[in-house]
């Protein structure tokens, strides 16, 4: 099973290792054969900016939803009834965010086209 830990450094070392080749697919564009090979490369890099740009999306809206305070649908509830509801609220936005997370590479690839 794959960490958040370890998703975020094979995240990081792809954008690191696409951006370090980058100018050898870029230097296909010379030649019309070979700039199929560019546009290719183009996507994909593209697909990954665009994966971590997903990523950061969904983390701000996690830290928004997460500093919001808890909406008390009734005053009158014992404390422990409020607290399991924050609780609740925490471990579903929690969720949201790690599929979030999960699913971004997914989502980007079919967004554009990449299968």
């Amino acid at each position: 099973m794959e960490t958040c830990r370890s998703n975020a450094a094979r995240r990081r070392v792809l954008t690191l290792l696409a951006t370090a080749i980058a100018p050898i697919p870029m230097a296909s564009f010379a030649g019309q054969p070979s700039s199929s090979i560019g546009v290719s490369f183009l996507k994909t890099y593209a697909a990954i900016c665009l994966e971590g740009c997903v990523i950061v999306l969904a983390c701000i809206i996690f830290s928004a939803f997460a500093s919001a305070p808890p909406v008390l649908s009734d005053p009158s509830l014992a404390a422990a009834t409020i607290v399991w509801n924050y609780v609740g609220e925490i471990i579903f936005n929690m969720m949201v965010l790690v599929g979030a997370v999960k699913m971004s590479d997914r989502l980007v690839r079919e967004l554009m086209g990449l299968g």
